[in-house]
């Protein structure tokens, strides 16, 4: 059986987004909120991360051809995911295979990264949706 390793790093806005979110939900911790959008957002997250490590292929795949330039510019993508979370938000992730080493031939590592977090409306503008009437 092959072993597979999965290595997510958050780059770019979702990083920014992540970090942002996580220090919200600390200091509503701190001030006793033991419920909000916020840590609803940022448990789906982390269980969506979770997903990630053990089937990459989760997501929803989107076409080539929907493939925003900016994550072409910005991250030079080819492939482009997205995963739903709460309240409407989406992860949107690519994944890379990195140079096999050929001692860890029977290791096959992917590295997946998160380019974006982005709520319903940010995510409509930045694929070009727009609002039915």
């Amino acid at each position: 059986m092959v072993e597979k390793r999965v290595r997510v790093i958050l780059v770019g806005n979702a990083k920014t987004e992540y970090l942002a979110l996580q220090k919200t939900v600390e200091t509503e911790n701190q001030k006793g909120v033991t419920s909000s959008l916020h840590q609803t957002l940022l448990r789906s997250i982390e269980s969506k991360i979770g997903l990630l490590k053990t089937d990459y292929g989760y997501g929803t795949q989107i076409p080539k051809k929907l493939i925003p330039q900016k994550y072409a510019k910005e991250f030079g993508v080819t492939n482009l995911w997205k995963v739903d979370l709460s309240g409407y938000w989406r992860l949107i992730y690519t994944l890379k295979q990195p140079q096999r080493d050929q001692t860890e031939i029977e290791i096959i590592e992917v590295w997946l990264d998160v380019l974006d977090i982005l709520d319903h409306p940010t995510y409509d503008k930045t694929f070009g949706y727009k609002k039915r009437r």
